[in-house]
């Protein structure tokens, strides 16, 4: 069956998530004097302990560091402001996404973002990586009203690009979330491994660089 469409998840797929958040982290606590009361690597290796690769909203990660650490001076509300006015500015892709996507728009290949998470945050981090003309549709979950691994937001993005799931294929990072979610609706679900070797996941191909996609996907592509 012919390849007409990709789909990829944000975080951790084509945003590098970890990097970029230590580089934030790190900016933060250097702007923030109320911080420095705490030893600089503790904190940040406890706030991305604590954000748990972004399954837990910032809102309880500075609460939590505030009353570990007897943080006094800042409030969680403040900090939590700067983290979404300021974390876009230190987003970074994973290598290789901009030749990637390059090549599939080259073979007319369609191109999709489905992302869970709050919807102008998202967005702004999505911008930041300066792919965004690469796309034909973005949907990001408080957006569309529903959110992985339900799939009705697959269903939609599927029909917003006029591609059906045997002819697409899904990227993402998170086993249930993006892959089996995605195999239910009947796509070819890819996952990125990120370095987590030891981990079995029921996908249909694995990828350690996005560079692989195009090796993956050249003899599938629609003539």
């Amino acid at each position: 069956m012919s390849i007409e469409a990709v789909l990829f998840d944000l975080d951790g797929t084509l945003l590098d998530r970890d990097t970029s958040l230590d580089a934030f982290v790190r900016e933060q606590y250097e702007r923030y004097a109320a911080l420095q009361v705490v030893e600089k690597e503790s904190f940040v290796k406890r706030f991305i302990e604590l954000d748990n690769h972004g399954h837990v909203w910032k809102d309880q990660v500075y609460q939590q560091l505030i009353h570990e650490f007897a943080i006094q001076d800042v409030d969680g509300s403040q900090l939590l402001e700067d983290y979404i006015c300021n974390f876009q500015k230190y987003c970074i892709g994973y290598p290789n996404v901009v030749e990637m996507l390059t090549w599939l728009k080259e073979h007319h290949v369609k191109v999709a973002l489905v992302s869970n998470g709050f919807g102008q945050f998202q967005y702004d981090n999505f911008t930041a990586l300066q792919i965004e003309p690469f796309f034909d549709k973005v949907l990001i979950s408080e957006w569309e009203g529903m959110r992985k691994p339900a799939p009705a937001i697959f269903n939609r993005a599927l029909a917003q690009l006029g591609v059906t799931a045997e002819r697409a294929v899904f990227v993402g990072d998170h086993p249930d979330h993006d892959i089996r979610a995605s195999r239910g609706v009947g796509m070819t679900a890819v996952w990125k491994r990120n370095g987590r070797g030891d981990m079995v996941v029921e996908a249909d191909a694995v990828i350690d660089d996005l560079a692989e996609l195009i090796d993956m996907l050249r003899p599938n592509l629609s003539k």
